[in-house]
């Protein structure tokens, strides 16, 4: 009973932090390498430091990225006034999704209003060494990755990490 116990929690923690990411709790978290943003100019994590930055990796045909996406445009608009700075990096997984006037017309639609970069070439998804739609890497003041979650799920847990983030001190 015990092994069945530990052996289901060893498997979610394998499905909330992936181990095969290079960028991991605990380490510094990559730059972006795009040029093209929509709904503000460039952003660089040199230049966000001092506020709590959450990076998701999704792409507008993803069917769980829709999913997770009421929940990370709430934490926008509840804690960007705090210092959170969400940053939507844009990765196709099909050729389709590579169309930045559709990626622009769909972060209209939806209302997005956070920062998106278009990651069409996979520069910033490979320096995170990321796998996943959605995932979400949390870094905190000091640009260190805090936490990552892959996938749907464990909302109240991840805004929950935000709001611990945000009252640290830099």
């Amino acid at each position: 009973m015990m092994f069945n116990m530990l052996a289901g929690f060893l498997f979610c923690l394998l499905l909330v932090v992936p181990q095969d990411t290079h960028a991991s709790i605990g380490m510094k978290a990559p730059e972006f390498a795009s040029a093209v943003w929509i709904n503000s100019g460039p952003h660089s994590l040199s230049d966000l430091r001092g506020g709590v930055v959450l990076v998701e990796f999704w792409t507008f045909g993803c069917f769980n990225c829709r999913n997770v996406e009421p929940q990370v445009k709430q934490w926008h608009r509840s804690y960007a006034d705090q210092g959170l700075v969400v940053v939507g990096v844009h990765s196709p997984e099909f050729a389709y999704e590579k169309n930045v006037e559709a990626v622009k017309k769909y972060v209209q639609e939806r209302g997005i209003h956070y920062a998106v970069t278009i990651d069409n070439d996979f520069s910033t998804w490979n320096s995170y060494g990321n796998r996943y739609w959605p995932a979400m890497y949390l870094i905190d003041k000091h640009g260190i990755i805090r936490y990552v979650r892959v996938g749907e799920g464990g909302y109240k847990e991840t805004e929950q990490l935000i709001r611990t983030q945000l009252a640290e001190t830099p």
